[in-house]
């Protein structure tokens, strides 16, 4: 079913794609290479998407985490915004917790000021990083109560989006600038859009909080396999119409890699695999070429993390990728496919996203392909 022109939620499939297709960018930095150098790749990247028609184009928050440059994603969202036209930009998403809901409000009005009716804004409850830099973030140690008031900070956020607390409140005289007051003002005029707002989730508490509240939702398929489709199903078994949906809308993250040959892809893919070890062992750093990551000697646990956590990884030639994707969605009824391709070079990246469009036969492709 095509989309409404005017759905800034729901996506239209191109070419053979089951459903939308999307980046997801975690504008990771790889060892010999500096966070200038993965923005530049975030740049080619947006562009190229746009070009090949993928809907739109998440930045992931994260911090302390050496291989990953996204710590900021309103700034980094700006600058794509720069350099794009018409693809859809978001976060993929903020952590709320982390920030004052009114900063967030003013930085996506303002993204929005700057990418009229494209701008999407989706948010986690996760800290996005270790406990410790979560405490450095929030000025507090306080960190499982931030997550406990997460319903609260969104409603707290959307009050501010729409400008809308009631009399009375204490913020009632407080506005977002950009927002909604500024067409309110003598003279004012104001964009009819503000940024829909996503949960995202890893596990069933934000699947059923979106579905209660009648708002889309991206599920972590690429973190958290075994959760996606209870988690899917709770969102739909729990969801009620809004005015933001009259139906559900689950898109998933989903890590895929396709390169020119089989056997490059394992390699690309090992490397990324051998930076998750490190961060889950606490020694975070710098995506590793494919050559350390073949000469890496893996203990027995490690190799078993590695198998477990790469059989969730779509990777191969175009044509085993394509397929890869296409029951992942039948698997999961996934109404939108966000693809996040981790590999040390951004070239790779890159290719990865353009091979996978040639595969789908996305528009924007050269002739013949």
């Amino acid at each position: 079913m095509a989309a409404d022109p005017h759905d800034e939620i729901r996506g239209t499939a191109h070419g053979s794609a089951p459903v939308p297709l999307s980046v997801l960018d975690l504008v990771t930095v790889g060892a010999g290479h500096t966070a200038s150098d993965a923005l530049r790749t975030s740049v080619a990247l947006s562009r190229l998407a746009e070009r090949r028609g993928y809907h739109r184009y998440w930045v992931a928050e994260h911090h302390s985490m050496p291989g990953v440059a996204s710590s900021s994603p309103a700034v980094i969202l700006a600058h794509l915004a720069a350099h794009t036209d018409r693809i859809r930009l978001g976060s993929g998403g903020v952590m709320l917790p982390n920030h004052a809901p009114l900063v967030i409000a003013e930085q996506f009005g303002t993204l929005e000021a700057m990418a009229p009716g494209r701008v999407d804004l989706g948010l986690g409850r996760a800290p996005g990083t270790d406990g410790a830099t979560a405490a450095a973030l929030r000025r507090t140690d306080r960190l499982n109560e931030g997550a406990d008031d997460f319903p609260q900070q969104l409603a707290e956020l959307i009050r501010f989006l729409d400008d809308d607390f009631p009399d009375g409140h204490p913020y009632r005289r407080i506005h977002a600038v950009p927002g909604p007051v500024q067409a309110t003002s003598p003279g004012g005029v104001q964009s009819p859009h503000r940024p829909p707002v996503w949960l995202l989730g890893s596990s069933g508490f934000s699947a059923r909080l979106a579905g209660m509240l009648g708002l889309p939702f991206a599920f972590a398929h690429h973190f958290s396999a075994q959760n996606t489709i209870p988690a899917l199903d709770l969102y739909r078994e729990s969801f009620r119409p809004s005015a933001v949906l009259a139906e559900p809308y689950a898109l998933i993250g989903v890590a895929a890699l396709a390169t020119d040959d089989e056997r490059e892809a394992r390699r690309q893919v090992l490397a990324a695999a051998l930076n998750m070890v490190r961060l889950r062992t606490g020694r975070p750093g710098l995506v590793p070429t494919p050559e350390e990551a073949e000469a890496y000697e893996f203990s027995a646990m490690e190799q078993d993390f590695i198998a477990s956590w790469n059989a969730n990884v779509v990777h191969g030639t175009p044509d085993e990728v394509r397929a890869g994707l296409d029951d992942l969605q039948k698997r999961t009824g996934a109404d939108e496919l966000m693809i996040t391709a981790n590999a040390h070079s951004g070239e790779v990246r890159v290719r990865s996203y353009e091979l996978i469009a040639d595969a789908y036969g996305l528009p924007g492709g050269a002739p013949g392909n």
